[in-house]
């Protein structure tokens, strides 16, 4: 199954699939596409920035554009892709509020697990999604627009319900999730927590409590697990040197970024990307 939706005025996709074809399978080759991905028949597993994810049945996971993803074509899969032109995330943030937790929360892709009223919600949702794919007129593409905000929202309420408890104000929310959206803006060149506690007109050590008490990872985890991502892909899908990765992310001598990445990850990069390599 493959039903897509595309405008040429616009330039935007919208696809629901499977993943039982080869064409659907190229999207996963494809640049600038959100993916979010159900679990809906069976355990599965997927490679994601060339790490193995095991995922449930009946769990959903999101991925960025950012994310390199490989799944078998049998894999029980169920997905809404989709580029930045048919619905941006960034700029309909204040719409459904799920970016810096369904994308660019992290650096590990999110995943949610679906209750048995979930599940049924999101088998209604699909099944709306593929009438209105069926139905050709000048409004089918905001009506899916509509129905993929629909299942943001209820996503995105999903997630926070699977966030510890604490007294947490939405003020006190937002900014965990704004600070999360910042370092995917600007890792490339902020490595310091100050730096984005300035963005966010915050001291360094009120952030600090703050990501104590929402039980997140520290400020300067998230920025350091980031520019290792990154560091990866690069390493893992591109042909350039390590010296050349350190520069593009900001590292202003090639031994600053060997030394950071040997800290974060145990071995230097180009020995990562040996070791990788032979895995494979």
């Amino acid at each position: 199954m493959k039903l897509d939706y595309t405008s040429s005025k616009e330039q935007s996709s919208f696809t629901l699939t499977n993943f039982n074809c080869a064409p659907s399978m190229r999207l996963l080759n494809e640049k600038g596409l959100y993916k979010i991905l159900w679990a809906k028949e069976r355990d599965t597993t997927l490679i994601v920035d060339g790490y193995r994810m095991e995922l449930k049945k009946n769990q959903v996971v999101f991925c960025t554009p950012l994310n390199v993803m490989e799944l078998p074509m049998d894999s029980g899969m169920i997905a809404l892709v989709f580029n930045r032109e048919f619905y941006c995330i960034r700029d309909h943030d204040q719409e459904v509020s799920c970016n810096g937790f369904l994308f660019f929360g992290s650096s590990i892709p999110p995943v949610i697990t679906l209750d048995e009223k979930d599940i049924k919600g999101f088998e209604a949702l699909f099944f709306m999604f593929q009438e209105e794919f069926e139905t050709r007129d000048h409004i089918q593409g905001e009506m899916l627009r509509v129905l993929l905000k629909r299942m943001l929202i209820k996503a995105t309420r999903l997630i926070k319900d699977e966030l510890p408890e604490n007294d947490f104000s939405k003020s006190q929310f937002d900014t965990v999730r704004q600070y999360h959206i910042l370092v995917e803006q600007h890792f490339r060149q902020k490595h310091s927590v100050a730096e984005y506690a300035e963005l966010l007109f915050k001291s360094p050590k009120t952030l600090s409590n703050l990501f104590k008490k929402s039980g997140d990872k520290s400020p300067l985890k998230i920025i350091n697990e980031r520019i290792v991502l990154e560091a990866k892909r690069l390493l893992f899908y591109s042909d350039k040197t390590a010296e050349e990765i350190g520069y593009e992310l900001g590292f202003k001598e090639a031994a600053h970024f060997s030394k950071f990445f040997k800290k974060q990850v145990g071995t230097p990069p180009a020995t990562f990307k040996k070791d990788f390599k032979e895995q494979l």
